[in-house]
């Protein structure tokens, strides 16, 4: 069957209908090219058209381009990539320019290489759907629009206009759509959609391009415009500033759109073409199409979930502690529909814990993202309450009280009775085991760790971390809940600091060892965020509060202790003990810490810190280097130990729970990409020059003298 199927009415219409066989979405992949270029000489042989129209079998218009196919596309196979993008383009155009008028009836959502497809027609109609998107979100996976996407959006919008939805992957709703102009109409029901496009086929006989038509000026004027010129001065280096040179994608994105504003439409879709070759043959783009499509999809098919058990879904759930941390996980379940029973000490406490979820609400509200009525249906989800009893009837309870084994344990037994037969209980613990939290519990195999990370309803990660008890229909039920909360779960198995929470804490004691060294604070901020990093060690640091980290440290001690064991004495300690007991500046919310804080204006370095500087011979790769390495290969260690279980629960964890470099793809896939012989020659470098923490692993070693990456 023909991934696209043509049909010419009664009208002389041709209806081209695309359904790609053997998938639930349309794709640009090689029955589609194929389709299209049998469409292409079926068009050229008909004698009389007098329209065209683009609709799908599919619950979708078109999902975008085939990335199972692009993430093969080597350097070796550029030039013929190049040819195979232009000849899919120039079918597109030769359907553009036929002199006909061509419409796009949109039943759905239309991604990128979709909406390139309906920007390619004269007009375009859209069933009013609200979970319907249109976009050209290339960008996030390290691609840009190549199928017009950039030429047709300039030309349409101006250059101004343009960039963030080719440089941020802005996605719109059908509204958005008709306000920018980028819909011409919108119908109820497919009929009429069809009914609509006729109609209008039948009006416009002679319709084209805005731009094809002679004269036609982009918005906002062509790059030699003062006042697009004025602002192309400086927008490169404001994009370069947000990308620290790791993404290639958004330089590449703004050069095809100023390139292409000072040529002819056919020599701009060339330029578009030749960046796009650049990006799909360059690595950047394979490290972020494995993680953020095939790993995350890997994750939403249940990869790490026991299979044979049946779907659950929290009917109630119980949340203990209203802090910061409590108070957002209540926020996460009530939006989703979910009652959820916020208890504290106090009543007090639970509705302060209440009040979160209502301020943010209001946040929404005052952005036009959710109604007033809506935000009294989600906060009627949440009942504060200091009594215990009020959790009865709950199937799931998270505790989310202070780090401290013993109030855990007391939480824990007051609470656990007033699960339903069969409930889960969680704890939300970020370090300490949950073999030795479940030992209060009454029964182990029902207890598990669920790891939220904060702010919880910014945050998408949750780590759910296995008992040596925990049962497997405990683990599939968890997952479920976080699926079901629009989470992404990762699992790893039990040990101290778990996986995120322990490599989080190599970087951040990175950073302060950097500090301790003499190094520069600036130095060391910059270069975390030219590695890719999100923010410095430092900055982090402060987020999390000094006092925090000591604590943890102080709590890993002792249960060390108890095993006979010990840490090893880090210049990160000395750093941690100076800051908070000799200058008494604990973090960003004791209001100094690294940073000043100043009640207006932005936070800056404490100048105090030149208390540490000295003379050093380390280099801005080597800084990079020892921020990246010091995670990835304990990421590795983590894998290697069976804490984690998963390279995709790796890389997926270490990008949205610790922050690791998104342009790597992950923690692991940074090693791969690397090249694993170099990887182990870079490790055994920096041991040398700063010590064990980068010994290579005996799995490197491995996978290095293989010639295997790791998988």
């Amino acid at each position: 069957m023909s991934a696209i199927q043509y049909h010419k009415n009664a009208d002389n219409i041709v209806i081209l209908t695309l359904d790609s066989p053997n998938q639930s979405a349309n794709t640009m992949n090689a029955d589609f090219r194929e389709a299209l270029t049998d469409t292409v000489k079926t068009l050229a042989q008909e004698d009389k058209i007098t329209g065209i129209i683009f609709t799908s079998a599919k619950k979708t218009f078109f999902a975008g381009g085939d990335l199972d196919d692009l993430i093969q596309i080597q350097p070796e196979h550029a030039t013929a990539f190049f040819h195979t993008i232009q000849e899919l383009k120039n079918q597109l155009r030769y359907i553009e320019t036929l002199g006909v008028p061509v419409v796009a009836c949109l039943n759905g959502t239309a991604l990128g290489g979709g909406w390139e497809i309906a920007l390619g027609c004269h007009h375009r109609i859209a069933l009013t759907d609200p979970k319907t998107k249109f976009g050209l979100p290339e960008v996030t996976l390290g691609l840009l629009p190549g199928g017009g996407g950039i030429v047709r959006m300039v030309r349409l919008l101006g250059l101004q206009t343009a960039f963030p939805y080719l440089l941020e992957g802005k996605q719109f709703g059908v509204e958005q759509a008709l306000k920018a102009g980028l819909i011409h109409d919108t119908a109820q029901t497919q009929p009429e959609l069809l009914e609509k496009a006729i109609a209008w086929i039948k009006v416009n006989p002679k319709s084209q391009q805005p731009f094809d038509v002679k004269g036609y000026k982009i918005p906002g004027g062509d790059p030699k415009t003062p006042a697009v010129a004025q602002m192309l001065a400086i927008a490169p280096a404001i994009l370069r500033d947000k990308t620290k040179g790791c993404y290639p994608a958004p330089e590449a994105i703004m050069a095809a759109a100023v390139e292409g504003a000072q040529v002819d439409v056919d020599t701009a879709l060339r330029i578009e073409s030749r960046y796009f070759t650049l990006l799909a043959t360059g690595q950047v783009a394979k490290n972020m199409i494995g993680t953020f499509w095939h790993g995350l999809n890997a994750i939403k098919a249940g990869a790490s979930r026991p299979q044979g058990i049946a779907k659950w879904q929290a009917q109630k759930v119980g949340v203990l502690g209203a802090g910061m941390m409590g108070a957002g996980i209540a926020y996460a379940i009530a939006i989703k529909g979910i009652p959820v029973v916020l208890k504290d000490v106090s009543i007090e406490a639970a509705e302060k814990g209440k009040a979160y979820s209502q301020k943010l609400l209001e946040k929404r509200i005052s952005r036009s993202r959710l109604t007033a009525e809506k935000k009294d249906q989600i906060l009627a989800h949440i009942q504060p309450t200091a009594e215990a009893k009020d959790l009865q009837g709950c199937d799931l309870i998270i505790e989310a009280v202070f780090e401290n084994q013993e109030l855990k344990a007391k939480v824990t037994q007051e609470a656990e009775q007033y699960l339903l037969d069969g409930g889960i209980f969680a704890s939300n613990t970020s370090t300490l085991p949950i073999t030795g939290l479940a030992q209060a519990s009454k029964d182990a195999t029902h207890f598990i760790g669920l790891h939220f990370f904060s702010p919880v309803d910014k945050m998408q990660l949750v780590e759910i971390i296995k008992g040596q008890h925990t049962s497997d229909e405990t683990l599939a039920r968890a997952y479920d809940f976080v699926q079901q909360i629009g989470k992404i779960p990762i699992v790893v198995n039990d040990s101290r600091g778990f996986f995120t929470s322990r490599v989080f804490g190599t970087f951040v004691q990175e950073g302060m060892r950097l500090l301790a060294e003499g190094v520069h604070p600036a130095k060391i901020e910059m270069a975390a965020l030219k590695a890719g990093m999100p923010v410095g060690p430092l900055a982090i640091q402060d987020e999390v509060s000094l006092t925090l980290s000591e604590h943890i440290g102080n709590e890993a001690r002792k249960a060390l202790a108890t095993e006979g064991k010990s840490l090893p004495h880090s210049p990160s300690e000395d750093v941690l003990q100076w800051m908070i007991h000799q200058q008494n500046r604990k973090g960003k919310a004791a209001g100094a810490g690294f940073y000043e804080y100043p009640e207006s204006g932005k936070k800056y370095l404490w100048d105090g810190l030149s208390y540490w500087a000295k003379d050093h011979d380390l280099t801005e790769q080597d800084i990079i280097d020892r921020i990246l390495f010091v995670q990835a290969l304990d990421t590795l260690r983590c894998y290697e130990e069976n804490v984690l279980e998963s390279v995709v629960d790796a890389n997926v964890g270490s990008i949205f729970g610790i922050g690791f470099a998104p342009w790597t793809g992950g923690a692991i896939q940074f090693l791969n990409q690397y090249g694993l012989d170099k990887v182990l020659q870079r490790a055994n470098t920096l041991e040398a020059r700063y010590g064990e923490r980068f010994k290579a692993p005996e799995l490197l070693k491995k996978h290095a003298a293989s010639g295997e990456i790791i998988k």
